[in-house]
């Protein structure tokens, strides 16, 4: 069995819990949209500090610079970099898929404010914590971005890619397709954004971002069962806590 057979067969049923579950059939409407983008915008957001970590660390941003390690993984890392912060949007404009999550928020009325104190109390040298109390952000997409963070702090880049790997990008394309199908019926003029958002990262996540990252991962881990392990217990805790807000947000919506 090799590495991506044996983490598939690990984290299967954390997986087939999450494309299966209850949340999917809540998103009858745009205000069940909206709830779920008002707690799902931090997912997003905190995805980009996943991503930056492992920029910093598989390319060279420093100052002389020096050679990669290993070119694959830094071709793949700055690839989902121009992607997430200078994609196409649908009006054919260059922006990140944060601000075009923001805009299709918009589009469809849903409250950004809170997103925005977070972010400004970011940008004040607050950390992550402090901002998220002070913005009285819910009990579990704070959990949720704690231990995002908690992971970036471990500076082990299998342990981060592995997170990145299969909490985020092996992941998406299926949960956003089920999003899709789920909403389907709402009114296209209000939801286009919204629309081009989900399908575009079904695109890429699975068609091309999805197999690069498990490259990434063998490469990281090679032949050390040490470094198996610890991707394989990371890529369980992140499912666990997707599993966790989807539950907050289905209990929401309800």
């Amino acid at each position: 069995m090799d590495l991506s057979e044996r983490i598939n067969k690990e984290i299967r049923p954390l997986n087939l819990a999450l494309t299966n579950h209850r949340i999917y059939n809540h998103l009858t409407n745009l205000e069940d949209i909206k709830i779920f983008t008002q707690y799902h915008v931090f997912a997003v957001w905190d995805f980009m500090s996943l991503l930056k970590y492992l920029q910093r660390s598989l390319t060279c941003i420093d100052i002389p610079w020096v050679p990669n390690i290993n070119s694959n993984t830094a071709r793949f890392i700055n690839e989902i970099v121009l992607g997430e912060e200078t994609d196409i949007d649908k009006d054919g404009v260059f922006n990140s898929h944060f601000d075009m999550y923001i805009d299709a928020m918009k589009e469809i009325g849903s409250d950004t404010n809170q997103i925005f104190r977070f972010i400004s109390f970011l940008k004040d040298q607050n950390s992550v914590s402090d901002a998220l109390q002070k913005v009285k952000a819910d009990e579990i997409v704070s959990e949720f971005v704690q231990f995002t963070f908690d992971i970036i702090n471990t500076k082990k880049d299998h342990v981060v890619a592995s997170v990145f790997t299969f909490g985020r990008e092996g992941l998406i394309a299926d949960m956003f397709i089920e999003i899709l199908n789920h909403s389907s019926h709402i009114n296209k003029v209000s939801y286009q954004s919204m629309i081009y958002y989900l399908e575009r990262h079904v695109e890429l996540d699975g068609d091309e971002h999805g197999p690069m990252a498990m490259k990434m991962i063998q490469e990281l881990c090679g032949d050390d069962e040490v470094k198996i392990e610890e991707t394989i217990i990371a890529a369980k805790q992140a499912l666990e806590h997707r599993v966790r807000l989807w539950d907050r947000i289905a209990d929401s919506i309800q």
